[in-house]
């Protein structure tokens, strides 16, 4: 039901179909991380909903007394020599894990031909841990945006100017 599913998922649908085609899995990176999947035949089938990066760090920083902010990006190994990078290693690398586990998962239902395009604010610090995207598109919601006005834009032409049928006269008739 199009009612259930927030508008950004519908709208970064309509932009993977127009630009990557079906079947595609879209992930994309906002305050969840947020997984849909549409089939061959553009159907949209609907998704899955994982925290995002940041709502998992405030969670920790807020909720835990010895635990600090720390930037968003990957550190040199997996096992981190300090707290700083123990946090980054678990926030970095610990999505990129959710990803792949879910793109797997996805393209196990959906058809391994399945294309997977990444989005939103924070797409670019997973994507540069893992081969996992076919594209990454930071401005899929933004272009999906433009297509449904667009598309609405003709749907209101069509409307308020109706084709005229042609006038067909008798045999005879000038």
């Amino acid at each position: 039901n199009p009612r259930d599913v927030g508008a950004d998922r519908i709208v970064d649908a309509v932009a993977a179909i127009e630009l990557y085609g079906a079947p595609v899995i879209v992930v994309d990176f906002g305050t969840a991380t947020v997984f849909d999947a549409i089939s061959r035949d553009g159907v949209y089938l609907g998704g899955a909903i994982a925290p995002g990066i940041n709502v998992a760090a405030e969670a920790l920083f807020l909720n835990t007394s010895q635990l600090r902010r720390v930037e968003l990006v990957a550190p040199k190994s997996a096992i981190g020599q300090n707290t700083t990078h123990a946090l980054q290693s678990g926030l970095v690398f610990g999505n990129v894990g959710i990803v792949t586990e879910l793109v797997r998962r996805f393209k196990a239902e959906l058809g391994q031909d399945a294309k997977v395009i990444g989005t939103g604010g924070l797409v670019r610090v997973i994507s540069r841990e893992t081969d996992i995207f076919d594209a990454v598109n930071p401005d899929l919601t933004l272009i999906g945006l433009r297509l449904l006005y667009e598309m609405n834009q003709e749907m209101n032409q069509q409307r308020l100017n109706p084709p005229v049928p042609p006038v067909t006269r008798a045999a005879g008739e000038h």
